[in-house]
């Protein structure tokens, strides 16, 4: 299980490079080990062209190092406290998409006037507290601002995006679905002032995307 999701998250960077969302090194993707206290995660200042499962690090739920010859990557206290803190959580990705953090340097939410938004964020995507790196700041404001709000995606402000999902892949989703509505709202703002859209309209929007949109196992 463990090797499984070594090359899980090890793909799913790929995904970040693909969908334009980090620069160098920075950003990361972990993944919680189903039933276990434990969770993969990138390691620290590797190139993106040298990551492979095996150099993907082990870490427990306080962030310690449990097996890997690499250090893990610098937001893994952060990564480890949403995962102490919210159990249904399975996948913590973080990316500083240009879009997104742009939205995050104003500290401003992404306001819910897309469609495409109420499907995937049900609402706005809203801002976090600005946090120094080092510690679990970062991931105790990830945590006060995402506990029973709809959106797996909050803006740290000043800093950049972070995601959350039932797994690995959900949050990488939620990070490209999240800089591409940032992307659009920018260009719709320069065009003038978006319209909203009813709260029973995204209310409605999203119970059809989370609960009929796509296709669903047989019974």
């Amino acid at each position: 299980m463990i090797q499984r999701m070594r090359r899980t998250v090890s793909d799913l960077h790929a995904e970040l490079v693909r969908y334009d969302l980090v620069a160098w090194t920075a950003g990361n993707v972990s993944g919680r080990i189903p039933g276990e206290d434990l969770f993969v995660i990138k390691p620290s200042g590797v190139s993106y062209d040298e990551l492979g499962p095996e150099n993907m690090v082990l870490c427990d739920l306080d962030g310690n190092l449990v097996e890997g010859d690499h250090s893990p990557s610098s937001d893994t206290a952060a990564h480890a406290y949403v995962y102490r803190n919210m159990p249904e959580v399975g996948g913590v990705v973080h990316t500083h998409s240009t879009y997104a953090s742009a939205w995050a340097a104003r500290g401003e939410a992404v306001p819910c006037v897309l469609t495409a938004m109420a499907d995937e964020f049900g609402g706005e995507i809203p801002v976090g507290p600005f946090a120094l790196i080092g510690d679990d700041s970062i991931g105790q404001g990830i945590v006060e601002t995402l506990k029973g709000h709809r959106s797996p995606a909050v803006l740290m402000r000043n800093h950049g995006v972070f995601t959350i999902g039932k797994d690995p892949r959900a949050a990488v989703k939620a990070a490209v679905m999240c800089e591409d509505v940032a992307r659009t709202v920018h260009v719709a703002r320069q065009l003038g002032e978006p319209l909203t859209i009813a709260q029973d309209d995204i209310d409605r929007l999203y119970d059809r995307y989370q609960n009929v949109y796509g296709q669903r196992s047989p019974r």
